[in-house]
């Protein structure tokens, strides 16, 4: 057996019906720069280093269902974002398109969904 190569995680990647109008919701929550933009494939980048978020196009998307339901699509993974402000947050999500899901199981976390349907939290810390 060898020893474990070096590795490094460089983000994470979600699709989208549409790559560049996900990462450009995403690019505006977050205020992340631009690292690539290809037909489809988007990458943003964090302004301090680290791993980005990148999006690509894929024509057979299909939005997840959140809490998961037998039978329909679930979510793979969420977005955690820390806010300061979890109301002003909230609203600055939905004035960007976002859109708070009707179930909430935590007072200190807001679940919202992105334009493709992404579930994300707002989350401040207590």
């Amino acid at each position: 057996m060898t020893g474990r190569p070096r590795t490094t995680l460089t983000g994470a990647v979600l699709d989208a019906p549409d790559a560049r109008e996900l990462a450009a919701f995403y690019q505006r929550l977050l205020g992340w720069t631009v690292a690539a933009d290809e037909p489809d494939w988007v990458k943003l980048v964090p302004p301090g280093g680290g791993a980005g978020l990148a999006f690509q196009s894929e024509p057979a998307y299909t939005r997840p269902e959140w809490p998961s339901e037998p039978g329909r699509q679930q979510m793979m993974i969420h977005l955690d974002i820390e806010v300061d402000d979890l109301d002003l947050a909230v609203a600055y999500a939905e004035e960007l398109g976002a859109v708070r899901h009707r179930f909430q199981p935590q007072d200190d976390v807001r679940v919202c969904l992105d334009p493709a349907g992404h579930p994300f939290c707002l989350w401040v810390r207590t």
